[in-house]
């Protein structure tokens, strides 16, 4: 199905599942797959209301991590890992490879760790396990262009160190059951008759192997239903495939095509808005979405001389509207294209008093003090994990320092074993040990070992208390009357109020009966696979929401405020010179003006401060493109006269007495010379260019280099341009020709 946004797709797949259990399609035969655990509770909940008995219990129906993750800890002795694996989250896996690193003796500021974390994750994203990238002669050449080698030594040391550790990451949940089924066909088999009714949810975002999975799976009965929005499809950086979709009827040659083009969402305005703008993609499924709500409000464009005054603005509006029309602030949103962007408009709420919350903050889970514990936790279902060592051996502060952790981690890599076997007799694995430090180790081993043996007694809040007095951790922190100390005592002691939740509501959110795990296992995995959206508490639910647009996919607000829409930062600036990259920030545009109910406002500064310079910007080339039909410059901003951007200049039209765009004029254009690049312009070689060069742009003029940033291939220059001010450019792209050395 094809559905556009705000056309109800999650009640379709919903009303499905219920017509399939009506009809005694038995629920275990059921495979539902979303991408976060609110949607698939939503669409589980909705099911029960709608079917009287209480089989919805036994569905399949989860996020792809958490559905793979179950059929891995079944098929564990196939998969070859522990049943109570470690999952790593991001802070996890990075600790690991700098890890990595220092024992391969390389240069961090050579193999950044976030970035071959990236690296990594494509990679697996792909299905190229270590033995396999370091046969691909183009993954290793762009390694050695990059400058970095070794990339595939570290790869295969990482997923070796993550196995020893009985640990996978979030991509080694795909990866690892694409594998299981791959190697076992015994395995695939049995999954593939079970599984007879096959539903993803989203599936524009899934990548390659999610797709593969999914065939596989779906091979013996070919029985499959997806929803998904082609023009929603934004998430490539983490590795989705558009292609996935436009091409599900070559890979599902059967296949019936099923249009939801109603918008239940918005109103006509935004909706004919988002569809003049969409229009402009090639790679597409036609379809025309429609709404018959009211017209609405056009959709505002805004001008404001800064960013600051962009966010003043923005924040007046919303004070405004909360006032005049009694909104609530969670009806509220603001968007923008990064991160950076918050910073200036959290100062303009909290200037006019504006509670908000920001999504893609530190999550609870991420705090440190929660980590500490939840490390402690980990060591005890899982005592290979030997990240969660390293955490905690010496919190609360035991003694045992920096030196001792390295011999303990040399000597585990020299034996080819974990930690907590160096632990069992650190005197014979390292006897330069003295024996101070030998008799704080086995005071360390001793109280794992008792907290282990009291685990197996016990449910995941008894277990949970045991350690935070054991430890130490609560009476470091009871004691502890600053800010921060109170402040790391109420988080801990909220982790505990979650465990005893999760312990007294198990049975009820059981995905099968015969798996009951009330114990500490199943509680980690539960936080392990949560999402930004799982996480909401209640005290931030009527705030105003300040996110990027990202992570606004999937939510729906009364009032959209989207801001900083200008050329080079939305779209951005490395998508200038590839079509497929615009197309993708055309859609993230898109995205975000069909999260309006009622009304959506477009703002862009004239001026922004970047890296401390204040330098001019271009309105976004996504505003031209908006049918002015269905658009109305602010008033009070403009002159009579108003003007659009285009890609060279400005359109101009004359509003009428309404204030609004005329219905069906065209809107006249300014005459100017389209831009075309010099005549014999040859740009330089890319890896020529070096800070302190005066060179040439074909569309920003001569300017000079001012910094150089980053490795090849993925070089940056940040230049200063004479008549387009301060820029940062991506040098494989950019073409730049040399004037002066």
């Amino acid at each position: 199905m094809i559905a556009g946004a705000g056309s109800g797709k999650t009640r379709v797949l919903t009303y499905r599942i219920a017509y399939l259990l009506s009809r005694k399609i038995p629920a275990r035969e059921i495979l539902a797959l979303t991408f976060t655990n609110k949607a698939a509770r939503e669409m589980k909940n909705r099911v029960e209301q709608l079917v009287s008995d209480q089989t919805t219990r036994y569905l399949w129906m989860g996020t792809f991590h958490s559905v793979f993750a179950r059929i891995l800890r079944r098929e564990h002795q196939a998969a070859q890992y522990p049943p109570t694996f470690t999952i790593y989250d991001t802070d996890d896996s990075k600790s690991l490879i700098k890890q990595v690193i220092r024992d391969l003796k390389l240069n961090e500021q050579v193999y950044v760790p976030g970035e071959l974390m990236r690296r990594i994750s494509m990679a697996k994203n792909h299905l190229i396990t270590p033995e396999s990238y370091a046969s691909r002669k183009e993954w290793v050449s762009a390694d050695e262009s990059a400058r970095k080698p070794e990339t595939a030594r570290i790869y295969a040391a990482y997923a070796g160190r993550c196995k020893a550790a009985g640990a996978m990451d979030f991509d080694d949940l795909l990866m690892q059951t694409y594998l299981l089924f791959r190697d076992h066909p015994d395995i695939l088999s049995h999954y593939q008759s079970q599984f007879r009714y096959i539903l993803v949810d989203e599936y524009q975002d899934t990548n390659y192997a999610q797709y593969m999975i999914i065939r596989q799976l779906s091979a013996l009965n070919g029985n499959i239903c997806v929803v998904g929005d082609d023009s929603q499809s934004i998430y490539s950086f983490r590795g989705a495939r558009i292609e996935n979709i436009l091409n599900f009827r070559n890979d599902y040659p059967n296949y019936q095509i099923f249009k939801l083009e109603q918008n239940y969402r918005s109103t006509k305005n935004i909706v004919d808005t988002a569809n003049s703008l969409i229009s402009n993609n090639s790679k597409r499924i036609p379809k025309k979405i429609w709404s018959d709500k009211e017209r609405g409000e056009p959709v505002d464009i805004v001008e404001a001389s800064t960013d600051q005054e962009e966010g003043f603005l923005i924040a007046s509006q919303i004070l405004e509207t909360h006032l005049r029309h009694q909104a609530e602030f969670q009806d509220f949103v603001i968007l923008y294209r990064t991160h950076a962007q918050s910073r200036v408009l959290e100062e303009a709420c909290r200037k006019q008093n504006i509670p908000y919350r920001i999504y893609g903050s530190i999550s609870f889970y991420q705090r440190k003090e929660i980590k500490d514990v939840l490390a402690y936790f980990r060591i005890l279902v899982n005592p290979k994990d030997d990240e969660s060592i390293r955490r905690i051996i010496n919190y609360p502060a035991r003694g045992i320092g920096k030196t001792t952790m390295e011999r303990l981690n040399a000597a585990a890599l020299q034996h080819q074993t974990g930690l907590l076997e160096i632990l069992k007799d650190p005197a014979g694995y390292v006897p330069q040990l003295n024996r101070g430090t030998q008799d704080k180790l086995q005071k360390f081993l001793q109280l794992i070992d008792e907290l282990t043996a009291y685990s197996h007694s016990v449910n995941a809040y008894e277990l949970a208390l045991k350690v935070i007095r054991e430890s130490g951790i609560m009476a470091l922190y009871r004691y502890d009357h600053t800010p921060e100390g109170i402040s790391k005592f109420e988080n801990i002691q909220e982790l505990i109020n979650g465990i005893r939740e999760y312990v007294d509501q198990q049975n009820d959110n059981l995905i099968d009966m015969e798996e009951q795990n009330p114990g500490m296992a199943g509680f980690l995995q539960n936080i392990a696979l949560l999402t930004d959206q799982d996480q909401e508490k209640p005290e931030d639910r009527n705030k105003v929401s300040l996110m990027t647009i990202h992570s606004a996919k999937g939510l729906e607000f009364k009032y959209v405020f989207i801001a900083g829409v200008e050329e080079d930062l939305f779209p951005n600036q490395f998508s200038a010179y590839s079509a497929r990259e615009l197309e993708e920030e055309r859609r993230l545009f898109y995205v975000a003006l069909t999260r309006g109910m009622v009304r959506v406002s477009v703002s862009y500064a004239k001026t922004r401060y970047r890296w401390g310079n204040l330098i001019s910007s271009a309105p976004s080339r996504f505003i031209r493109e908006l049918d002015p039909r269905y658009i109305r410059l602010q008033a009070g901003r403009f002159s009579e006269r108003e003007q659009l951007p285009t890609e060279t200049g400005f359109v101009t039209a004359k509003r009428d007495q309404s204030g609004d765009w005329p219905g069906s004029r065209p809107i006249p254009r300014r005459t100017r010379r389209p831009h075309t690049e010099p005549v014999n312009f040859t740009p330089d070689d890319p890896e020529a260019i070096q800070a302190g060069m005066e060179i040439e742009h074909p569309r920003f003029g001569t300017g000079k280099v001012l910094k150089i940033e980053g490795e090849a291939p993925n070089r940056k220059a940040i230049v200063f341009f004479t008549g387009a001010g301060q820029k940062q450019l991506l040098l494989k792209f950019a073409r730049l020709r040399i004037i002066k050395p």
